[in-house]
C-alpha cells in the first residue's frame, strides 16, 4: 500500500454562471451539476487514478442520504471504502461552488462530519505500510496534527496541502510536515506577503521552509510552480500549456500525483512534473472528484513538454 489520505469528504453543488455574484447581487446560472467533492476525497481519487496501487482513504460522512450518494460515489471511482467513516450526530460535509466564465472559482464549505474527528485523529494503524501520507485542512487541526504524527511515527513521508489556511496553526503542525504545497493565496497568508514570481517565489519557499517542512512547492497556476528544499535544492517550473475549462480541484489533482510520485521514489523535479501535468489535466474538465486525470494522460502530457519558467 503507497498512499494513505486523511480528509474531508463533501457533496458538492456546483453551479455555472457568468460572473460571480457580488455581495447583494442575484444571478441566474444556465448549469449545474451535483457530485463528490472535499480537498480529501479529491485526492484520493487523483490517487486512485493515478497509482498503481490502491489508496487508503480516511475520512468521514453522517449517516444521511448525503453521506450515502458520497459512499456511492467514491464506491463507482473504485476508492475503498473500509475506512469511511460514519459519525451519526452530524451531517455529511457540504460544498456551494459558484464558476464563472474565465473559470475561476469561489467555494463555501460547511464542514459537518469532516470537523467531527477526536483531537487524537483517528487510528494510527491507518498508516501502517504506507510510503506517503497526504493531508488537507479541512478537518480539525489537532486531529490532523496528531494523524501527521502518527503517519511519521510510522515511517510515511508526510505531505500538506495547507488549505485553507487556519487563522492560528497548532504547535509542531509545520514541523510534522516533510513537504507542504500552497498555492500562491496560501502561501501569502501563512508568509504576509505575496511570494510572486521568479527568484522571489523561490525565496517565499525557502522562507516556508523555515517554518519546519524540508521542502515547499508553490502553486502558481499558469505561471507553473516554485519550489526550495532545505539541501539548498530549489527552482521554478513552467506550465503544460492546456486550455482550462474549470479550475476546480485542480490543486487535489497535483497534490494527489505528486504523492503517488513520492511513494514510487521519483526524483522531486520528475515528481513536480507529474504533479503539474496531473494538476493541468484537470482544468481542461468540469467538476471536482470528476476532474482528476488518468496516468496515461499525465504521461502523455508530460511526453508533449512544459513551457519555460518564467
Amino acid at each position: 500500500m503507497s498512499v494513505v489520505v486523511f480528509g474531508s469528504v463533501n457533496l458538492d453543488l456546483t453551479v455555472y454562471v457568468d460572473m460571480l455574484p457580488r455581495p447583494g447581487q442575484t444571478i441566474h446560472s444556465g448549469r449545474e451539476s451535483i457530485g463528490l467533492g472535499g480537498k480529501g476525497a479529491n485526492q484520493a481519487v487523483a490517487v486512485q487514478r493515478l497509482s498503481r496501487d490502491p489508496v487508503r482513504f480516511v475520512s468521514a460522512t453522517g449517516e444521511d442520504a448525503f453521506g450515502a450518494m458520497l459512499r456511492a460515489e467514491l464506491a463507482a471511482k473504485s476508492v475503498p471504502l473500509h475506512h469511511l467513516q460514519r459519525f451519526s450526530d452530524v451531517t455529511t460535509g457540504i460544498a456551494l461552488i459558484h464558476v464563472d466564465a474565465s473559470s475561476q472559482n469561489t467555494i463555501t464549505v460547511m464542514g459537518g462530519a469532516n470537523l467531527a474527528w477526536p483531537a487524537e485523529g483517528p487510528d494510527p494503524a491507518v498508516f501502517e505500510g504506507a510510503k506517503v501520507a497526504l493531508f488537507q485542512l479541512e478537518t480539525p487541526l489537532e486531529a490532523t496534527r496528531a494523524a501527521m504524527i502518527s503517519a511519521k511515527a510510522k515511517g510515511a513521508r508526510v505531505v500538506l496541502d495547507p488549505a485553507p489556511v487556519p487563522v492560528s496553526v497548532p504547535d509542531g503542525l509545520w514541523r510534522a510536515a516533510d513537504i507542504v504545497t500552497p498555492n500562491e493565496t496560501e502561501a501569502e497568508a501563512l508568509l504576509g506577503f505575496s511570494p510572486g514570481g521568479g527568484s522571489d517565489a523561490i525565496s517565499a519557499a525557502r522562507a516556508l521552509c523555515r517554518l519546519g517542512p524540508e521542502v515547499c512547492v508553490i502553486k502558481m497556476g499558469a505561471r507553473g510552480l516554485a519550489y526550495a528544499a532545505t539541501d539548498g535544492t530549489e527552482g521554478l517550473m513552467g506550465p503544460y500549456r492546456v486550455d482550462p475549462v474549470d479550475t476546480v480541484a485542480a490543486g487535489d489533482s497535483f497534490n494527489g500525483a505528486l504523492a503517488v510520485a513520492l511513494s514510487e521514489e521519483m526524483p522531486l523535479e520528475d515528481a513536480l512534473r507529474f504533479a503539474s501535468a496531473a494538476g493541468a489535466l484537470a482544468t481542461t474538465r468540469p467538476g471536482a472528484s470528476a476532474s482528476a486525470p488518468s496516468r496515461a494522460e499525465v504521461e502523455g502530457l508530460i511526453a508533449q513538454g512544459h513551457e519555460s519558467a518564467g
